[in-house]
């Protein structure tokens, strides 16, 4: 008898929560207009937008940013940076969707009287191009400089962006903070944000030199970096700026 009521207990349980289901309808977002916007520094931002949708039906959107190097929460179109531009749509179930844009903050410095600028790299650790294998170290998108309060210079990534963008492994592997002063003419500089460190990777990193070509619209940084647990490596970046 117990048995028998314990088997009918059971089945009446199953019963009661046997063929429920919920479908949800996940949201999709379709950005408008390039996925790259380039705003001069003190310009105005007009945002292209994004599309999102439940289904076929059209939802509202969030926007948030965020300065990928000097730490804004909000797009200031007076400071130059890499920002993040983020779409939400959230469907009526809570489930997220998003979508983003880079919006480049910039100035460009005459290579004379400034080194502002957006650059691509060319970067070769120890002597050597990052392997085709591993990815490209070859015009790599983007290095930036942008001058501090105090006139000097901060740059995005001491390594040129080997790892960030040439492997493709994201920001956190950039190595951040350093700064740079001294003559743009006669290329004497020093470099007060050192030792420096890499997020992803860690170790201990110092830049070392910076030779600046206003004919060529060069900049050469290197940088040395020991490596956990000891391996010693030097990346010599040649950054070229773009003429926006």
């Amino acid at each position: 008898m117990v048995v028998i009521g314990g088997l009918l207990f059971t089945s009446c349980d199953a019963d009661s929560t046997g063929g429920v289901s919920k479908v949800t309808i996940y949201p999709t977002i379709e950005v408008n207009g390039a996925s790259t916007v380039f705003v001069p520094a003190g310009g105005t931002y007009t945002d292209p937008g994004a599309v999102a949708k439940e289904g076929e039906t059209v939802i509202s959107t969030e926007v948030s940013f965020n300065g990928n190097f000097r730490g804004a929460k909000t797009l200031d179109v007076n400071q130059p940076d890499e920002y993040t531009e983020t779409y939400t749509a959230t469907n009526k179930d809570g489930f997220k969707a998003t979508a983003t844009r880079r919006v480049i903050v910039y100035k460009t410095g005459d290579l004379v009287n400034s080194i502002e600028g957006v650059y691509l790299s060319t970067t070769k650790r120890n002597g050597t191009l990052l392997p085709t294998s591993q990815g490209s170290s070859v015009d790599m998108k983007y290095i930036y400089i942008w001058k501090n309060s105090d006139g000097t210079y901060g740059v995005s990534d001491a390594f040129g962006g080997w790892y960030s963008i040439g492997r493709n492994i994201g920001i956190t592997s950039a190595t951040r903070g350093g700064t740079i002063a001294g003559n743009i003419p006669t290329n004497t500089f020093t470099f007060p944000g050192n030792p420096l460190t890499n997020q992803y990777f860690g170790g201990v990193a110092n830049i070392t030199a910076l030779n600046v070509n206003a004919a060529t619209k060069t900049v050469v940084l290197t940088c040395a970096w020991v490596a956990p647990p000891a391996t010693n490596y030097n990346f010599v970046s040649t950054l070229t700026q773009l003429q926006i």
